[in-house]
């Protein structure tokens, strides 16, 4: 697990995040926020990339936990087109991945799945 830190400037406001840029504190995040994650990782937002990150806000704050991909999937299939909707799909999105970058941009903490894979 990380256990470094380092933090990022946000509109003058100081954020804490891991030394892989994952929030500190999921609550530390907003639309600022989250849109100087997506410049970080040199994501382009469009409509869709925010469809994935509002899910995962969403979910977090509704269940307190980060969803999986086959739920995100699922859900953006029900909303876009399930003909649109797969893993290519996001992976298009977010090239590094839905936990290194999706839930980034989200303000979500380091995936358990990612540090279990360390």
């Amino acid at each position: 697990m990380s256990t470094k830190s380092s933090a990022i400037e946000v509109k003058d406001r100081i954020i804490n995040v891991d030394d892989e840029g994952y929030l500190l504190d999921p609550t530390d995040w907003n639309l600022d926020v989250a849109n100087k994650m997506a410049d970080i990782l040199e994501i382009d937002m469009t409509e869709h990339h925010w469809d994935v990150v509002n899910y995962v806000r969403n979910t977090y704050v509704e269940r307190q936990s980060i969803p999986e991909l086959r739920h995100a999937l699922k859900f953006l299939g029900e909303k876009l087109g399930k003909e649109l909707v797969n893993r290519k799909f996001i992976y298009k999105l977010f090239p590094y991945g839905y936990g290194q970058q999706a839930c980034k941009i989200a303000g979500m903490r380091k995936p358990l799945k990612l540090i279990l894979d360390l």
